[in-house]
């Protein structure tokens, strides 16, 4: 791939017939290269994204996206606080498929960066209730996805199964799963209208300066379904500081009925990324990515100790290491897969000084719970107990739709591990493990 800017910007003029493009610059920084884009500047001032998929996999997932974009009418954008990406049209480009979209001012924030309390924790929360308060029509009339509460539970259930029976699963990890699939009190929910698996960085902000960073667009609707709300929060596992913040935001914002096993279903979502890696890789016959996804796993089961998820979402010492390493390591065009969106997106290290690095939260020492531990029983300690983290943001520009991202490297000692350290193995496979799996065709 590797296409200029000036070829992407050509795109432009057969996807938006009559359009003047006066000028075309690159668009993303450090992305894993799975697309080619660009941003073109066209002579009535506009600013639009292009990107190119040259694979079956990109390509599927800018039609999805097209789709997604086309489904959220006038309508439906007037319901939500945030702008979406403007849909403007599709194209060939030599052996790819293009997709041009309208481009999004705004900064993102990764997850580990998000902090507690008002400003970007509770503007998230209220954006994913906005998103999971539009009519189901929406979805329905597009054609797109549809799950009741049991069919995504029985499909969790197979994703369960098909994984076990590779034998790479720590036995922890399938009895703690396989309970979970079988307590109906976690399944009692309403479908809703969700992104298919928000990720912190499918928000862009602008900074109030007396609310702080508020929401002021959302990126990654390719995988717009009607399902489990849960999808949409299970990033969550990767911000600690932020979870509470942002669950509570959520409930306040929300106009569903209340769903206390909400958090609970966000973790297991999170930790089940790691299973259906596994079974791709067990699909596919590659043996590489069945011990990566093996490796994770095995970390997971390790830092889990015996269960107890309140306990591992408030400490820092390493436990939730494998899950972490989700939202913070880069993709690479060899794995083929992201959840990164296309944007230019700034580095939280590069604007914190050595002095102001968050430290590590070592509670080695907490009380961990058994390792049968019935999973609903934490959903109301969810809450983590761990110091907000100082970072800043500085505004960049985003586009409108799915693509490439820089990830910022770990601050220093937010992820020192002072018993366990599977962190080697954890990064190597996460970037692997970081797909977004819009559909349960995947599995």
């Amino acid at each position: 791939m590797a296409r200029s800017p000036f070829t992407l910007a050509a795109a432009v003029t057969a996807a938006l017939p009559g359009a003047e493009v006066v000028g075309a610059r690159s668009l993303s920084a450090d992305g894993d290269g799975r697309f080619d884009s660009a941003v073109a500047t066209l002579a009535d001032g506009r600013e639009l994204a292009i990107r190119v998929g040259d694979d079956d996999e990109t390509a599927r997932e800018l039609a999805a996206e097209a789709l997604a974009l086309r489904a959220l009418t006038a309508g439906a954008r007037a319901m939500l606080p945030f702008q979406v990406p403007e849909y403007v049209g599709e194209t060939r480009l030599a052996e790819g498929r293009a997709l041009v979209s309208g481009l999004l001012p705004g900064f993102q924030i990764e997850a580990h960066h998000v902090p507690r309390g008002r400003g970007a924790a509770a503007s998230m929360g209220a954006s994913i209730a906005a998103v999971h308060s539009l009519p189901a029509s929406v979805v329905r009339s597009a054609g797109l996805t549809a799950r009741s509460a049991e069919e995504v539970r029985d499909e969790i259930r197979r994703l369960v199964d098909r994984a076990a029976a590779t034998g790479r699963v720590p036995a922890r990890l399938t009895v703690r799963w396989r309970e979970a699939v079988e307590d109906d009190d976690l399944w009692r929910f309403e479908s809703a209208v969700t992104l298919g698996g928000a990720k912190a960085t499918s928000f862009l902000f602008d900074d109030d300066p007396e609310r702080g960073p508020e929401v002021i667009g959302m990126l990654d609707w390719h995988g717009l379904a009607l399902g489990d709300p849960a999808v949409d929060l299970a990033w969550l596992s990767s911000a600690p500081d932020a979870a509470g913040d942002v669950h509570a935001a959520y409930a306040e914002a929300s106009d569903r009925a209340p769903d206390p096993a909400l958090a609970v279903r966000a973790r297991m979502l999170a930790e089940l990324e790691f299973a259906r890696w596994l079974v791709h890789g067990d699909t596919m016959r590659r043996t590489d990515i069945v011990d990566d996804a093996a490796a994770l796993l095995e970390a997971l089961a390790d830092g889990l100790r015996e269960n107890d998820l309140s306990v591992i979402a408030a400490r820092g010492d390493g436990v939730d290491s494998a899950l972490d390493a989700l939202d913070r390591v880069p993709q690479t065009a060899a794995t083929g897969i992201s959840t990164a969106m296309e944007t230019d997106a700034y580095n939280p290290d590069d604007l914190l000084p050595e002095d102001l690095a968050p430290a590590n939260d070592d509670r080695s020492g907490d009380r961990i719970g058994d390792a049968t531990e019935d999973l609903s029983d934490v959903a109301e300690t969810w809450r983590a107990e761990s110091e907000p983290d100082p970072s800043t943001a500085e505004p960049v520009e985003a586009s409108g739709t799915g693509s490439d991202s820089s990830t910022p490297e770990p601050v220093d000692g937010a992820t020192a591990e002072p018993e366990h350290d599977p962190a080697d193995e954890a990064q190597r496979a996460a970037r692997a493990a970081l797909h977004r799996w819009t559909s349960s065709a995947s599995e």
